[in-house]
């Protein structure tokens, strides 16, 4: 695309108008030339390197909705990015310009329901880029070129790259999963659905001390992903038998399904937690709670993340593993 105008700062040039992705209505997805706005004075103007689709992504392209969010307006999709400063924020916050970052894409506001304040990612009125779940809604990331508050910027290690950074958001969000579970060492934890925040939790389960990771998917090249992500053992979720024969300590649910949330509570042992990360489709669901009752099982969700994007910026006492796919203070 050639650009009509750009800007010019450094050696480098903000372009007036830039290509996107964005989600009109169910089954209705286009590539579009949008506007750069100009930024505030607390914005910084991103080059996108990376994004990631995340499941949300795919619910708003298929079904004009994720969850309880629902499409009421063309909307750019995207949230799981990383690119790197063109132009650092006017006000002086922020990273300088030419620094890699990723984006912590929420930004937490009260609302009239309470909520816990040490859990913002709870806040009613919080607002998530590439989400419908306002009106109206929140722009995404999947654009060429953008300007953002400067403090949704996270500064990525040296070790990390463009393309790995951009798993910094997901991998927050199988952060919070495990959180949300509690202690997990030494004890057999089930993941559900080993797509790519399964895969991650299953990643991050490994470097908190699981005893016993096993992960559950119908898809065989899932599995081996989740495998090579740390993973001891896999089955295939046609195997029921095998699946519930796991007495799962800590179940971790990421497919977002009846089924595998049905499968979840099966597998989970009496007295054991499950945590619900995948998101279902809105309405009632067909899923034996009698069970988790008499079990006592104890369920929990987990929504988007909390403070575990707050280490970011505080990179340089990171504990990153050598290939860079995991680091956390």
């Amino acid at each position: 695309m050639d650009n009509k105008s750009t800007e010019t700062t450094g050696l480098q040039k903000i372009p007036e108008f830039a290509l996107a992705v964005v989600a009109h209505s169910a089954g209705d997805l286009r590539v579009e030339e949008t506007v750069i706005p100009t930024a505030k004075d607390d914005e910084a103007v991103l080059r996108i390197a990376y994004g990631g689709i995340c499941g949300s992504d795919l619910h708003y392209w298929k079904h004009g909705a994720a969850g309880e969010s629902i499409l009421r307006a063309p909307m750019r999709l995207g949230h799981e990015v990383s690119g790197t400063v063109l132009r650092a924020a006017v006000d002086g916050s922020g990273p300088s310009a030419e620094t890699a970052v990723t984006v912590h894409p929420a930004t937490p506001q009260g609302g009239n329901a309470k909520y816990p304040l040490d859990r913002p990612n709870l806040s009613p009125a919080c607002t998530y880029m590439g989400s419908a779940a306002h009106y109206p809604h929140t722009d995404g990331a999947f654009v060429s070129h953008i300007a953002v508050p400067a403090r949704m910027l996270r500064a990525l290690p040296a070790n990390l790259d463009l393309r790995t950074g951009a798993l910094a958001e997901p991998t927050s969000v199988a952060w919070r999963a495990v959180s949300r579970a509690g202690d997990v060492a030494g004890k057999i934890v089930l993941v559900v659905g080993a797509g790519p925040i399964g895969a991650l939790v299953v990643a991050v389960l490994r470097r908190a001390g699981a005893a016993e990771i096993v992960a559950v998917d119908i898809e065989d090249f899932a599995l081996d992903i989740a495998t090579q992500a740390g993973a001891h053992r896999t089955i295939n979720a046609t195997d029921t038998a095998a699946v519930e024969a796991v007495e799962a300590d800590v179940t971790i649910e990421c497919s977002g399904s009846a089924k595998g949330l049905a499968t979840a509570v099966a597998a989970t042992a009496r007295g054991g937690r499950l945590v619900m990360v995948g998101l279902l489709p809105s309405g009632n669901q067909p899923v034996p709670i009698s069970l988790a009752i008499t079990r006592e099982i104890d369920l929990l969700g987990s929504w988007f993340s909390s403070a575990e994007m707050l280490w970011w910026p505080r990179s340089s006492s990171a504990d990153c593993s050598k290939d860079g796919s995991m680091c956390r203070e």
